[in-house]
C-alpha cells in the first residue's frame, strides 16, 4: 500500500493545479481527467514528472459507463474562456445552463463519449492507495455523489478540497451540500468555507 500526497479528480489541463503540484515534488501523484484534449495536455504539461500517474477515467460511485457531455475542442477559442474545457458533466442541461451574455454556448459547442467511471474504491485499489494527503475534487456537480460513496475508514484522507457549487444542481448549493457536510462531520472532519464556491475538509487526527 502506498502514501500519496496529492489526487486530484477532475485535473483537466492541470493549470489551475499546478501550483499545488509543485509542492509535493517527488511524492506521489494521482491525476485524474476523463476527457481525451483535457488529458492530452494534463500529461504533456507534467511529462517530467516521475512521480505523477495519470488516469484517464471519469469518477463515479460505482464503476460502470456512462455517456459524459463536455465542450468540443473546436469551439473553445470560439467561447473566448479558457476554463470552458473544464466544464464536463453526466448532464448535458449542466453544460448549457452556463449560458451568459458572455458564454454563449450552445447545443452545438457540446460533444459526447462514453467513458469508463471508476468507484473511489476502485481508483484506491488499482493505485494501492492507503492514504492520502489532500484530495482534489472538481468535478462539476459530482462531488456529493463521489465524497459521500468514500470510505473514510479504509483510506486515510487528510485534507479534501471540493468544489460546491453545483453540489445541488447548475449554481446551487442545499440539501446534498448540509447531507455531505454531515457526512464529513461525522467521519471528524473539520469543513471550512474557502470561497462562494470551495470548501475545505480537514481530517482532525
Amino acid at each position: 500500500m502506498s502514501e500519496f500526497s496529492f489526487v486530484s479528480i477532475g485535473s483537466h489541463t492541470g493549470y489551475w493545479i499546478e501550483n499545488e503540484i509543485k509542492k509535493y515534488i517527488g511524492k506521489k501523484i494521482l491525476l485524474i481527467e476523463p476527457v481525451d484534449y483535457n488529458f492530452r495536455q494534463l500529461k504533456e504539461r507534467f511529462k517530467n514528472y516521475s512521480n505523477i500517474f495519470f488516469e484517464q477515467s471519469a469518477i463515479s460511485d460505482k464503476d460502470e459507463t456512462l455517456s459524459f457531455y463536455y465542450i468540443r475542442e473546436s469551439s473553445i477559442s470560439k467561447l473566448k474562456k479558457h476554463w470552458a474545457s473544464g466544464i464536463g458533466s453526466f448532464q448535458k442541461d449542466h453544460i448549457l445552463n452556463h449560458y451568459t451574455k458572455r458564454f454563449k454556448v450552445k447545443e452545438e459547442d457540446i460533444d459526447i463519449k462514453k467513458v469508463k467511471c471508476l468507484s473511489f474504491t476502485s481508483i484506491v485499489k488499482k493505485y494501492s492507495i492507503q492514504s492520502i494527503d489532500k484530495l482534489f475534487v472538481d468535478a462539476e456537480g459530482s462531488e456529493f455523489k463521489i465524497l459521500s460513496s468514500i470510505n473514510y475508514n479504509s483510506t486515510l484522507i487528510k485534507e479534501i478540497f471540493f468544489e460546491k457549487k453545483h453540489l445541488d444542481g447548475t449554481f446551487k448549493q442545499g440539501e446534498n451540500f448540509e447531507k455531505l457536510k454531515k457526512i464529513l462531520i461525522t467521519q471528524k472532519y473539520v469543513v471550512k468555507d474557502i470561497d462562494k464556491e470551495n470548501c475545505i475538509a480537514i481530517k482532525q487526527i
